[in-house]
């Protein structure tokens, strides 16, 4: 089955309003007139609704770095699904490894988050990947399997096909170090095999699966030749325009 492409830039706690809207004009002008590849950026919070503007009207698509999973209430701090939907957001990257690892993330908590994005029309893109330790003792395929299976219980398929998965290597991310092309698609493989014990082979070839460790220009065009990478999640490398370009249309 043929996915197309999909590149999220997660700009992480970076860029003032005036930089994200730099940034998100000039994401626009060098990657916005293609429609080969699915293109997002990922702001903080703050700079939401500026880039919805900077982005209107062209193929690249707003996205949000995390969602609380009530509808509104008093939570200091957190966005509900209803706020980032009225300033324009159609994804939004669920349990990632920063917010697993120092703000208290579970399975629970992302699928909770899972299933109000869902319920109120936006796209998850669901983060799952191991540690170092935990590569190095042999747990990936347990860490990484329970991660998937939490993030989708009573998920529908249908649903389900709504939702990117993200698989970070935790020891890849903001280190320099990347999986081998092969390391990669074998975990995408992995999580695809799961996909499909949880729904059916259908649906887990029709999921896609973004790579989200230290992506660059270098590294992309062969990671993205892997059968079963679908994309990337990129961190660094979506700061510069020129370097996301470089992903979106590797050489």
């Amino acid at each position: 089955m043929s996915r197309k492409i999909f590149i999220a830039g997660n700009w992480k706690m970076n860029t003032t309003v005036d930089d994200a809207v730099a940034l998100a004009k000039g994401v626009v002008e060098s990657v916005g007139p293609q429609d080969d590849v699915d293109v997002a950026v990922c702001p903080p919070y703050t700079n939401l609704s500026a880039v919805a503007d900077a982005v209107m009207g062209s193929n690249v698509k707003l996205g949000a770095q995390d969602v609380h999973w009530e509808e509104k209430g008093a939570f200091t701090g957190k966005i509900s699904c209803a706020m980032l939907k009225a300033v324009g957001v159609t994804y939004v990257i669920i349990g990632h490894s920063e917010q697993r690892q120092y703000f208290h993330e579970t399975d629970e908590t992302v699928n909770k988050k899972v299933k109000a994005a869902l319920g109120s029309g936006l796209l998850p893109i669901v983060c799952v990947g191991e540690t170092l330790d935990e590569r190095k003792s042999g747990s990936m395929e347990k860490v990484v399997e329970t991660q998937v299976r939490g993030a989708f219980a009573d998920i529908s398929p249908d649903d389900a096909l709504k939702c990117t998965v993200a698989y970070e290597p935790v020891w890849a991310i903001g280190t320099g170090e990347t999986a081998t092309p092969e390391q990669a698609n074998d975990a995408h493989a992995f999580i695809r095999k799961i996909l499909s014990d949880i729904y059916s082979d259908d649906a887990a070839q029709a999921i896609r699966i973004q790579y989200g460790g230290s992506m660059k220009p270098a590294n992309a065009k062969e990671l993205l030749a892997q059968s079963d990478v679908d994309g990337g999640l990129i961190g660094g490398a979506a700061l510069k325009a020129d370097l996301f370009e470089g992903i979106v249309k590797p050489q």
